[in-house]
C-alpha cells in the first residue's frame, strides 16, 4: 500500500473512533439506539481501516498513533462538545502524547514514510 494510503486508511481509523466514542458518550450506557448503532458501526469502519493501514505499518506503531492521536481528539472533543475540563496534568500528559506521535513519525526507522 502506498504510504498516502497508509495514513490516509490511519487517519480514517483515528477519526473513526473519535466519532464513535462520541457516539458511547451519547448512548448513554446503551440505553438510545441510535447513538449506540452508530457507535458500533464508526467502531467497525475503525478497526477496518486500522487494518488496512497494519499492512504497512507494523502494529505497535500503529497504534500507538492510532491511540495516541484519538486521545487528543477525544480530549478536545471532550473539552469543546461535552464541556468537560482538563486540569494541568491532563494538559502535559496530552502533550507528552503528542510528543511520542511526532518521535515515531520523524525518527522511527520501523514504519516507511
Amino acid at each position: 500500500m502506498p504510504p498516502l494510503a497508509t495514513y490516509a486508511a490511519l487517519t480514517a481509523a483515528i477519526v473513526l473512533e473519535v466519532i464513535g466514542t462520541s457516539f458511547l458518550q451519547r448512548s448513554e450506557q446503551f440505553t438510545r439506539i441510535a447513538p449506540t448503532l452508530a457507535m458500533g458501526v464508526c467502531y467497525f469502519a475503525s478497526f477496518y481501516f486500522l487494518s488496512l493501514a497494519l499492512r504497512t505499518i507494523p502494529v505497535g506503531l500503529a497504534y500507538a498513533i492510532w491511540s495516541g492521536l484519538g486521545i487528543l481528539l477525544i480530549s478536545a472533543v471532550g473539552y469543546f462538545v461535552f464541556r468537560q475540563s482538563l486540569d494541568l496534568p491532563a494538559i502535559i500528559g496530552l502533550g507528552l502524547i503528542i510528543a511520542g506521535v511526532i518521535t515515531i513519525n520523524v525518527f522511527s526507522r520501523s514504519i516507511s514514510h
